[in-house]
């Protein structure tokens, strides 16, 4: 089942609040955020052979590499809040 049909549910409840692709972007952050507890969970228990304390190398890379989409997403998403907000300011013209 692709992402589209497993969370169509989903961001059709969020596209009420935001335009359609904002919607699948809050879903897509959700996804990211779910991702991350994911492997900050695995992080627990696959540790560095070197230093016990923090994660296995490969767990950090790909940790780093969610946070890096989840910053993406974030600020497409706040670009469209951003032109939502100026669309709305603007005066009605005839």
């Amino acid at each position: 089942m692709s992402a589209f049909e497993k969370h169509k549910k989903n961001w059709t409840n969020s596209s009420r609040c935001l335009v359609a692709s904002g919607g699948r972007l809050a879903v897509s952050l959700d996804r990211l955020t779910n991702a991350l507890v994911l492997v900050g969970q695995h992080g627990v228990y696959c540790t560095s052979q070197r230093n016990p304390t923090v994660p296995a190398m490969d767990l950090r890379i790909i940790n780093q590499e969610l946070v890096h989409a989840k910053e993406l997403v974030q600020s497409v998403m706040e670009e469209l809040r951003r032109a939502r907000e100026k669309k709305e300011n603007q005066p009605f013209e005839k």
